[in-house]
């Protein structure tokens, strides 16, 4: 029955698995399953976040006195100039930009797309989670995935209909954003689903690149487009996420249920002792009529709140650095040297690709401790000196600027990845659901929606800071940083709490043994 069934409704076997099989003679197995979930999640976000990074790359097209608010590898370069003090100038750039961004307001206007898109990504994440537990994530995903191809390339559109119409980007950014939410809660309930607790930090932690593949993937071709005139940036993203969601759709399995695999090869199960017995139970149970739990219910769930908070200004740092620094570091003196856009852009790619290692670490270590709270509440405080040191040694020389910025990506993004992945998966399966699996998607989104909240408020914020001082702005990180470790106290002193009292009771049952 199991097999037929996806959350209490009847499911067949996507296409792409079925014929699979039939190729192959014989059921695909448990692993290989596994393996497509990973491969297959990690492309559909990869791609989310390539199209994502479209606009950041574009900027400069549209508006040629517009700041580089993000990765950017466009031949848009700054005056060089050996003065460390006094103010940069921008040299000339070719083209004259596309109306309206190309006006005197062109930043201002640049910078609402940045804020509607990340406001309604946010909020929209809130009732992606809860429809996402409610339907078949597969058919779910593949929506947002070619809802979200079709309207970034709508957006490129503009560039062959010679649409000067503020609001239809605006309008078009709004829904690209909302088509975007479904992703996230998406990808996490289905490998939350595939995956069990032992090594879930670990593997996530891993998979959790893709927001840094996409990242670097949608800066190149965005930017290898932009030859071809600025709407291919967007277009060809679009295309590449549409295609990925028609992969999806052929051949993502939702749940073992789904496609009939047998659990027995899982890792499903967690020890319970009691007593001298270890009890094998599984951490999720077949899904078959489960009832979805509710939104409030989900915010109810021991540690959802505290993490969602302390993701809230964990995203406000990360994409405070996702946004601004590039412009930072090409606004900088360096060794008594500014660096040019491009440069500077490729310096800052150093910051994802210390946030990939950063999050196999808090993965790996709280997999080890397990202790998720532990390791993201020590990540975060971590984050604090490391973004002392940057700013204030990050001018001695180009080599201690990317040693520093790779460190902070380290620390920053770590937590970040930690508790958008395994975190959420845990929690969506935590034991006070009673094997209830459907609340994955409900969680995550409660978690990352939160957290998305941060991301837009950071940046907005900055560009105001900024304005005044570059020291407020790593202060006001530095606070950040503080408060998202200090919202996990409570879990924190839990877990060591519990780890103290499993010491005793391990310390306890050997004395015995000595005295026989």
């Amino acid at each position: 029955m199991g097999s037929e069934h996806l959350s209490g409704r009847s499911c067949r076997k996507p296409l792409g698995i079925q014929i699979i099989e039939n190729l192959k003679g014989s059921r695909v197995s448990f692993k290989t399953h596994q393996s497509i979930v990973l491969i297959v999640t990690f492309f559909a976000y990869a791609s989310y976040h390539a199209t994502r990074k479209t606009t950041s790359i574009v900027k400069s097209a549209l508006d040629p006195k517009s700041p580089d608010l993000g990765m950017n590898f466009v031949p848009l370069r700054l005056t060089n100039s050996t003065e460390a003090n006094g103010p940069r100038r921008f040299s000339g750039v070719s083209g004259g930009g596309w109306a309206p961004f190309n006006g005197s307001d062109g930043t201002s206007l640049l910078g609402q797309l940045d804020v509607a898109f990340l406001s309604v990504y946010a909020f929209g994440m809130y009732f992606s989670g809860h429809l996402g537990d409610r339907c078949d994530l597969r058919i779910f995903l593949t929506v947002g995935m070619l809802g979200t191809g079709v309207f970034t390339s709508l957006f490129g559109v503009g560039y062959w209909g010679n649409i000067h119409n503020f609001y239809y980007f605006l309008v078009i950014q709004m829904i690209t954003g909302l088509f975007q939410s479904t992703g996230w809660p998406s990808v996490v309930a289905v490998v939350g689903n595939w995956f069990g607790k032992s090594k879930r930090g670990l593997i996530m932690g891993i998979w959790n690149a893709h927001t840094s593949v996409g990242n670097i993937a949608g800066s190149l071709i965005a930017s290898a487009m932009l030859s071809y005139g600025w709407g291919w940036s967007f277009v060809l993203p679009g295309l590449i996420s549409a295609f990925v969601g028609l992969v999806i759709f052929l051949i993502l399995p939702v749940t073992p249920e789904s496609v009939g695999a047998d659990r027995e090869e899982d890792e499903y199960i967690f020890p319970n002792k009691s007593g001298d017995e270890e009890v094998e139970e599984p951490l999720l149970t077949p899904p078959v009529g489960d009832k979805a739990v509710g939104f409030i219910e989900a915010w109810k769930i021991p540690g959802v709140a505290p993490f969602a908070f302390c993701l809230f200004f964990s995203k406000l740092v990360a994409y405070t650095f996702l946004y601004w620094l590039p412009f930072y570091v090409s606004h900088t003196a360096i060794d008594g040297q500014y660096l040019s856009s491009e440069a500077a852009g490729t310096l800052s790619t150093l910051f994802d690709v210390g946030g990939v290692l950063g999050g196999i670490l808090a993965g790996h270590i709280s997999d080890r401790l397990d202790a998720r709270a532990i390791t993201a509440a020590s990540f975060m405080y971590c984050a604090i000196p490391a973004l002392y040191f940057y700013r204030s040694y990050g001018h001695v020389s180009l080599i201690v600027n990317a040693a520093l910025m790779f460190i902070t990506g380290l620390f920053v993004n770590g937590p970040y990845a930690l508790i958008t992945t395994a975190v959420s998966a845990d929690l969506g399966t935590h034991k006070s659901l009673n094997g209830n699996s459907r609340a994955l998607a409900t969680v995550t989104a409660i978690i990352d929606g939160t957290g998305s909240i941060g991301a837009a408020i950071g940046p907005l914020l900055t560009g105001y800071v900024s304005a005044k001082s570059w020291s407020a702005v790593f202060s006001m990180l530095m606070a950040a940083a503080l408060t998202a470790g200090l919202f996990l106290t409570r879990l924190v002193v839990a877990e060591v709490t519990a780890k103290i009292e499993e010491s005793r009771s391990n310390r306890g049952a050997q004395e015995p043994s000595h005295l026989v």
